[in-house]
């Protein structure tokens, strides 16, 4: 297998390391914001404060860094922006339905991105970065070594967003969320699901200790067949609850990304950690006095079904399902033929501390995958002797 087999069979790989990127993962919550504004670009609402959860490699948060503090644009918001600058300079009128308008404003040097240098960093940006595994220092994020499903995690985070955090002041609390964490799936998905939806519970509870109201929240999931469940969870804390699928997550994977919009904290009542199960139990009447219409259609375009035993079992509830990304950009499931003068390109940041390590160097001592050959015994024994 050569070098370059893994730049050919995942664009989004080597577009990660042609863009300076740590993973391929930077491209999922990009897209994802594009979709839902995650970073909320306008005013009141500006996004400044933001925790990371299962942050490691550091693709998120490099993407964090990148654009609040270094007020980088990408994807789509990088295009409108640009768009803007260059009809600010041959003015509104132009008609871009022309192919030679068209021409000028792809060879323009607005376009071509000579501009697209200008940057807008936000002020009093705190970001935090939460992981077991170690992490490469980033510009700007403070990181700490926890345990998300610890209690004791709760004390450090608060410290770390304020030493003087105060959960009823609001200017304490942060704006966003996010979680890209996921287990090491062993390929059982009943049990890899139910994992992941434990480590969403840890994520959900510290989420809700730190989030101001109207908060945003982020998370990987694995899509299952009862992963109604969960949205019921999350739909009495939250104004609005979407699935999302970037364009950068491969069709063939079963993850996807849960967007909660709107946060409304529950009156003098939060949930520990360890007791995550009954995180619905204050708030399931909330469920029972949903619309009992088969469809409905909400203000930004969607449907929302609604099914016959919702009245029985209020419980569950089928959240709105979104592809996100450009649906014309790569495929991650295809594999695309590279030119014949590319280079292929080391990764941006190796692996810190990897898991499989200790497994490394345990191979490598035993002389191999399968072991040590018989003419490596016999060469080792003529070397001893």
């Amino acid at each position: 297998m050569g070098k370059s087999s893994k730049d050919k069979r995942d664009a989004y790989y080597r577009l990660a390391k042609e863009q300076n990127w740590r993973a391929r993962s930077a491209f999922k919550l990009i897209q994802i914001d594009e979709q839902f504004d995650l970073f909320s670009y306008a005013e009141p609402a500006k996004c400044t404060r933001v925790v990371d959860l299962c942050a490691a490699p550091g693709s998120w948060s490099q993407v964090l860094s990148r654009v609040l503090i270094k007020g980088e644009s990408f994807g789509r918001r990088a295009w409108v922006e640009r768009m803007e600058r260059f009809r600010n300079q041959t003015g509104p009128q132009m008609d871009l339905a022309s192919e030679d308008n068209l021409a000028a404003v792809t060879k323009s040097p607005e376009m071509r991105g000579s501009a697209a240098s200008v940057l807008n960093p936000r002020p009093n940006v705190r970001i935090v970065a939460i992981d077991l595994q170690p992490m490469a220092p980033l510009e700007g994020i403070i990181q700490l070594k926890a345990d998300i499903t610890h209690p004791s995690t709760v004390p450090l985070l608060l410290r770390a967003i304020d030493p003087d955090f105060d959960q009823h002041n609001e200017t304490h609390r942060v704006d966003l969320v996010i979680s890209d964490g996921a287990p090491d799936v062993t390929g059982l998905h009943d049990l890899d699901i139910y994992v992941q939806s434990q480590l969403l519970y840890s994520a959900l509870t510290l989420a809700m200790k730190v989030l101001r109201p109207g908060g945003k929240f982020v998370a990987k999931i694995f899509r299952g067949r009862n992963v109604d469940l969960i949205f019921a969870q999350l739909k009495p804390v939250f104004d609005k609850v979407h699935i999302a699928k970037p364009r950068s997550s491969r069709a063939s994977s079963i993850e996807a990304f849960v967007v909660c919009e709107g946060y409304r904290p529950v009156k003098d009542w939060t949930p520990e950690i360890g007791d995550e199960l009954n995180i619905l139990q204050p708030t399931v009447q909330q469920l029972a006095s949903s619309e009992t219409s088969t469809r409905h259609l909400r203000q930004d375009g969607t449907v929302e079904l609604h099914f016959e035993d919702e009245e029985t079992d209020p419980r569950r509830w089928i959240a709105p399902f979104l592809a996100c990304g450009d649906l014309s950009a790569w495929d991650a499931d295809a594999t695309y033929k590279l030119p014949e003068d590319y280079v292929s390109l080391p990764p941006v940041q190796p692996p810190t501390a990897p898991p499989y390590k200790q497994a490394i160097e345990h191979r490598r001592a035993e002389g191999g995958a399968y072991g040590r050959t018989k003419s490596r015994l016999r060469a080792t024994q003529e070397d001893v002797t």
